[in-house]
């Protein structure tokens, strides 16, 4: 990540939401004659949360929203919720970058009346309303690193995001 090239001493946190951990570390990078050492201060994190926990939330949205037009659950039906899962997750992609998305699944299921087509507009600040509480749970494993190593938030020079749902906006 480039924190190898900096000069002099200097402490970073890597805040690391993957796909399902969230891990912090606070690491003091030291340079002692012209080499560097890292060495890690303090780690914490949540094993239960992670971007697939993101997934899940707007997945859970795009069924409620489709019941409320249909009236028909997709969970009960395997192959609607893998193309949901897949969409759900090409959209949170969506929008990292743009306002807005849509999730348009055609003939996601049929009954007795013939087939049923998923289409829903959903925006980023919807997304970032339903995943809130998420990005929130990140914050305490933080503090708690933090007290651990021993130093505030004023001594971090740089912050590393790793992980893709680092690539929300919100994060």
């Amino acid at each position: 990540y480039g924190m190898d090239k900096a000069k002099g001493d200097h402490t970073v946190i890597v805040y690391d939401l993957g796909g399902g951990t969230f891990d912090v570390s606070v690491i003091e990078i030291a340079e002692v004659d012209g080499e560097h050492q890292f060495e890690v201060l303090a780690t914490n994190g949540d094993t239960f949360l992670g971007g697939e926990d993101f997934d899940i939330r707007l997945i859970d949205y795009l069924v409620d929203e489709f019941k409320k037009e249909s009236g028909m659950n997709l969970k009960g039906d395997p192959l609607a919720m893998q193309r949901l899962k897949e969409a759900a997750e090409k959209a949170k992609i969506e929008l990292s970058s743009s306002m807005s998305t849509d999730v348009n699944l055609p003939y996601i299921t049929a009954d007795a009346t013939g087939p049923k087509h998923l289409n829903v507009k959903i925006s980023r600040a919807k997304l970032e309303a339903l995943v809130e509480d998420l990005v929130q749970r990140t914050i305490e494993p933080c503090r708690i690193a933090l007290k651990d190593a021993g130093i505030d938030v004023g001594s971090i020079n740089d912050v590393i995001l790793v992980g893709g749902q680092t690539r929300m906006p919100l994060v």
